[in-house]
């Protein structure tokens, strides 16, 4: 687990010429990420839903955007070359 050391800790560690790493386990992996996981504050069906159909909104919006751009610069390139 990566941690942040700040005053003498960290001056003590800087002055070693290799530093040592452990490899975890698979098993203290898995529990790590495990309580990780219960940390997380997870949204309610209400939140879920709200912001999937906000993201589902805005991504119809802008693909609308994008193709009458597409659709307007189609339609300019055909009058002055066509």
């Amino acid at each position: 687990m990566a941690t942040e050391m700040r005053g003498e800790a960290a001056e003590k560690d800087e002055g070693k010429g290799k530093s040592v790493s452990k490899r975890t386990t698979p098993a203290l992996f898995v529990r790590q990420i495990i309580a990780e996981l219960r940390k997380v504050i997870w949204p309610t069906r209400k939140e879920l839903v709200t912001y999937t159909t906000v993201s589902l909104v805005f991504v119809l919006v802008m693909v609308a955007i994008v193709s009458g751009v597409d659709w307007g610069l189609q339609k300019g390139i055909y009058e002055i070359f066509g």
